[in-house]
């Protein structure tokens, strides 16, 4: 789909391998695992825990221009879905080609019902505008 992806933990390289060796989910990953030993990138994505050391679960979406597009940030013991993370990629893609709609919570894929021209005046009104046809 045309992004690059990238893991950065404060986790040393060598327990990137190991988990990479070790973990049968991540038997197939093919992208770039990153070591944040210092805490620097961590920090600055507000993610890294100073009383621990360890970065907490952050998700960051960057479009091409360097504009953050979405972040997510999950304590260390709550995992990501990978379904609501392609969900709003996907969305993100499709908004950069139709700037005057909008992707709701129910938007999936190219093709389900956007929110056309949104502004104040659909306040309290989405649902009804997305029952029209």
């Amino acid at each position: 789909m045309g992004a690059e992806i990238l893991t950065v933990s404060t986790d040393t390289i060598y327990v990137h391998l190991a988990w990479h060796r070790e973990e049968k989910s991540l038997a197939n990953v093919k992208y770039p695992m990153g070591s944040d030993r210092t805490g620097e990138l961590s920090r600055l994505y507000g993610v890294l825990d100073e009383a621990s050391g360890n970065a907490l679960r952050g998700t960051f979406i960057i479009n091409p221009d360097g504009v953050l597009l979405n972040s997510e940030v999950n304590y260390y013991n709550l995992g990501r879905n990978i379904d609501e993370l392609m969900r709003k990629f996907k969305a993100n893609m499709y908004m950069s080609k139709k700037a005057n709609e909008a992707c709701p919570s129910s938007w999936k894929e190219e093709g389900d019902k956007t929110l056309v021209s949104p502004g104040a005046d659909m306040v309290g009104r989405v649902h009804e505008a997305l029952q029209k046809s």
